[in-house]
């Protein structure tokens, strides 16, 4: 604290109170404060009277949000192993947002967790610092393409894109179209889609339109871009969705506007959610082990000490269905 006082040339009282968000700070002095402390990979240990090099039981997980069943999976499989080893899981939550995850990060490690587990392998750049001067392990999970901070737990997105691709070529779809969400702010997504679009023009039959939502993915947001695609290109006979829950919503359109499916219109989630398997024509989708991945990330961060740093690529499925 001393130090982030004396760069942001501020008392240390003025930065306790910054980090503590106490009201009636400027934004002049919470803008230096902050700065100061991301220039030092610094977070405040709120666990009284802990020695230095002391941490607690908590592990520290940071996930984008849980309005849907793929992260709650991913908790599940944290907690099967963390709950039998007398470990606890403090969730924090980004919304996909970069600078609310550093925010959260920077809480969560206040507690001094024994360890953390993020989403993704693309972080604000105080965040690598901030975890190794805690010395605790980290492991990164959804994604396996890049260079973790510590150890990795996912599949390989374009990898995926690809099997997708060949997939629906396979199945004789030739006017293919995309939807994704949320302004495409997870770099996977976005990855999987370009990898997606390269292959489907190495196959001949590139990809004849697309539409990526500013809003957060839904059924809801799923079916009012499904409508807006098919007015936008009519000869479509395939869509492709970031996720299941936009095919979802994908799918009640067709129902309800008497589009037969996969007749006149194929489509293709991803992630393979329950709920797709139960709708009245299942879902096809590609499957992620998500309670798996979050199991073996639980896993890699108790064993990093033995074992070091890993990358465990846990591969996908695709889920048949009956909707392409």
């Amino acid at each position: 604290m001393k130090d982030v006082a004396s760069l942001a040339g501020v008392s240390e009282i003025s930065v306790s109170r910054v980090m503590r968000n106490a009201p009636n700070i400027s934004k002049k002095l919470r803008d230096r404060v902050m700065e100061a402390a991301n220039s030092l990979s610094y977070t405040p240990n709120r666990v009284a009277g802990a020695l230095k090099n002391q941490s607690s039981n908590l592990v520290a997980v940071v996930l984008p949000s849980m309005s849907n069943e793929v992260f709650s999976s991913v908790l599940d499989g944290i907690e099967s192993v963390l709950n039998d080893q007398g470990l606890h899981a403090v969730l924090g939550l980004s919304e996909y947002d970069t600078e609310r995850e550093l925010k959260v990060i920077r809480e969560l490690l206040s507690w001094s967790p024994m360890g953390i587990i993020l989403t993704g392998l693309h972080h604000q750049d105080p965040i690598p610092g901030m975890i190794e001067q805690l010395g605790i392990p980290v492991v990164q999970i959804m994604d396996i393409e890049g260079t973790p901070i510590g150890s990795a737990v996912g599949i390989s997105h374009s990898d995926a894109a690809i099997g997708a691709a060949d997939y629906l070529h396979d199945k004789g779809y030739r006017k293919i179209g995309y939807i994704g969400a949320w302004s495409e702010k997870p770099e996977r997504s976005k990855a999987r889609r370009l990898a997606f679009e390269a292959r489907l023009s190495d196959l001949g039959t590139p990809l004849v339109a697309s539409i990526i939502s500013e809003e957060r993915s839904s059924a809801t947001v799923g079916s009012q871009s499904t409508a807006a695609l098919l007015q936008q290109a009519p000869e479509i006979d395939c869509i492709f969705y970031a996720n299941d829950d936009l095919a979802l919503g994908g799918l009640f359109h067709a129902l309800s506007a008497g589009i037969n499916v996969p007749g006149e219109l194929g489509l293709l989630g991803f992630n393979g959610i329950e709920i797709g398997k139960a709708t009245p024509i299942p879902l096809s989708s590609i499957e992620t082990p998500r309670f798996e991945m979050g199991r073996e990330a639980a896993k890699l961060l108790l064993s990093s000490k033995e074992n070091g740093n890993r990358i465990k690529d846990l591969s996908f499925k695709i889920s048949g269905g009956k909707t392409a």
